[in-house]
């Protein structure tokens, strides 16, 4: 059951109630504005990489323990399971002790940045979206009649490490997501969609090994890992002319040598792959790492080719809460975009979930990588 459910007189008088639940919502949101504000600036002049957002972590917790915050307190967890990580909770009252357990939703909050560049990707947006929303539903739910015709419990996580890393798939591995039944999260974009196809990602790094040697006096004793690299991006290059359209590889060499006169004894790359699907990933990473290991043998170098620790699933979308999204958004002004221009674009990575995921525009469901 559902708060709406248990207004009185029935469904013909539920929607209003669910409407003012709603108005309340974004009232909250309006009322918290220069708090979400503050905290989202405070994230972005400090950026922090994957694993190390202390000052983030430090920033959302004292954010969701301060006692400016309207009504009821938050039940603040910082550290949870991840260093750089945290959980807040709120949560109505049972009307009856023996009960049915209570609905728990969840709200994401991302906050790492990118090396070099800081928060391009906008993830102290995320953290001041995620906290948002999180505001308005309690604020929506601390409006009615208390005892609360139904449980609910919120659920705030800190999920640290997007780019780099997967820190989702630590707390999923964790059990940080067990019992949970609906987790929403936001991400910035250029425009408003109701769907956004994410794709399926792996992570690979490749070391090359040759031999070192004067480059001048006896280039013929050296075994050059250099060539092995640049054949790799080559090979990539022409292996382009057959890939399908959607997929997309793309890296870079982050070791090339040490100084022009010596022989570079070792180098190491370092790609992303990205397809539709996994099945098509599946192929893709077969094809790419035949580019690799066929650089060493042409070199006579070894090669050492390692994936990364989590693998991202692409998404599949959830169409009920899609239509819900989409709903609210035209009422409130949002103009979205055509599915013509959903279909025919491609984004990154989105982090694997074992429960229903919103990514600012759209609800999906997600399966884990094994």
């Amino acid at each position: 059951m559902r708060p709406q459910d248990a207004q009185q007189g029935g469904p013909a008088a539920a929607l209003p109630a669910l409407e003012t639940l709603k108005q309340r919502a974004c009232e909250s949101v309006e009322l918290n504005a220069e708090r979400l504000s503050a905290l989202s600036r405070d994230i972005w002049s400090r950026p922090e990489l994957a694993y190390e957002e202390h000052q983030a972590h430090d920033t959302m917790t004292r954010f969701f323990s301060s006692g400016e915050l309207p009504g009821a307190a938050w039940a603040v967890q910082p550290r949870y399971k991840l260093s750089t990580a945290f959980r807040a909770e709120w949560g109505t009252a049972a009307p009856q002790a023996q009960g049915p357990r209570p609905l728990r939703v969840a709200f994401l909050c991302e906050y790492d940045a990118l090396p070099g560049i800081g928060h391009a990707c906008g993830h102290n947006l995320i953290a001041e979206v995620g906290a948002a929303a999180a505001l308005g539903l309690k604020a929506a739910l601390e409006s009615l009649p208390q005892p609360a015709p139904a449980a609910v419990q919120i659920t705030v996580l800190g999920t640290p490490a997007e780019e780099q890393g997967g820190g989702k798939i630590d707390l999923i591995n964790a059990g940080a997501f067990d019992g949970l039944d609906v987790v929403f999260m936001a991400h910035p974009s250029q425009e408003n969609a109701a769907y956004l196809p994410d794709v399926a990602e792996h992570d690979v790094t490749v070391k090359y090994y040759g031999k070192a040697s004067h480059a001048a006096a006896y280039p013929w004793e050296g075994v050059n890992a250099l060539d092995a690299a640049v054949l790799a991006y080559n090979n990539l290059s022409v292996l382009r002319q057959q890939m399908k359209p959607t997929w997309r590889v793309h890296g870079v060499i982050k070791n090339g040598g040490v100084k022009p006169n010596i022989i570079p004894s070792y180098t190491e790359l370092e790609f992303y792959l990205r397809a539709p699907s996994m099945k098509d990933l599946s192929v893709l990473i077969e094809k790419v790492e035949n580019c690799f290991k066929s650089a060493a043998l042409a070199t006579g170098c070894k090669v050492e080719i390692k994936g990364g620790e989590n693998d991202y699933y692409n998404v599949l979308p959830n169409e009920s809460l899609q239509k819900a999204y989409k709903e609210n958004g035209k009422k409130l002004g949002i103009e979205f975009i055509s599915e013509d221009c959903i279909l025919n674009g491609l984004s990154g990575n989105v982090m694997p979930l074992t429960l229903v995921h919103e990514f600012n525009r759209l609800v999906f469901q997600r399966v884990p990588f094994k």
